[in-house]
């Protein structure tokens, strides 16, 4: 009898539960693409927009992906992602991490290279879902006017175009031009147990 009771009371939340869901669901009616940002100082940020970018993928989209920081590495999402031929369109664009080139020249001139290709991809109508991996570095140092990027992003994106914006410390401008915005928080990271980084984890 208790059993019974239980998953009578069980089923009766439950049955609440769904229809506010339903309801709430049924509340949102809007349609439109998306900017996304990924901040923080915690591992992920790239990571969860290539989740994205597989997503986006399964359901026929095509993919633009403009890196702006992390050099010519090879990579394990690039390798993945070079098996859906045209589908995803991939420029990595950056020289190496600012504390590496350490020539803010170079750096400037390979963030502005990135973003007139970011711009180009914008402007392809064939572009469902664009990944600007690091640009929220290239914003922190400067190497690009923070004010037309955020106008291109928010004031001047077709109406359908999907934008992630990768990297720690997004500048208050994107986050508020932002139509979804998340903070991945470091709790725990292996680097500060001496472990370096490794294969299919970090690239």
């Amino acid at each position: 009898m208790t059993e019974s009771a239980d998953d009578s009371r069980h089923k009766a939340k439950m049955e609440n539960r769904k229809a506010v869901q339903d309801a709430e669901v049924a509340s949102k009616t809007v349609e439109k693409g998306l900017l996304i940002v990924h901040t923080g100082k915690g591992k992920g940020k790239s990571t969860a927009a290539w989740g994205l970018m597989l997503r986006a993928i399964g359901r026929g989209f095509r993919i633009g992906v403009v890196q702006f920081g992390k050099g010519a590495w090879e990579t394990g999402e690039r390798k993945a992602i070079e098996t859906f031929g045209d589908q995803v369109s991939w420029h990595t664009l950056g020289e190496g991490f600012t504390w590496e080139t350490q020539d803010r020249a170079r750096d400037v001139a390979a963030a502005e290279r990135a973003w007139a290709k970011a711009k180009e991809l914008m402007a392809d109508p064939s572009i469902r879902l664009l990944v600007l991996d690091e640009l929220n570095i290239a914003l922190r140092y400067d190497h690009l006017d923070i004010a037309d990027v955020v106008a291109t992003l928010a004031g001047r994106r077709r109406p359908d175009l999907h934008v992630v914006v990768t990297g720690r410390n997004a500048k208050p401008e994107l986050i508020e031009a932002a139509d979804l915005v998340t903070e991945m928080n470091l709790v725990k990271h292996h680097f500060a147990a001496g472990v370096k980084a490794q294969e299919g984890i970090e690239y």
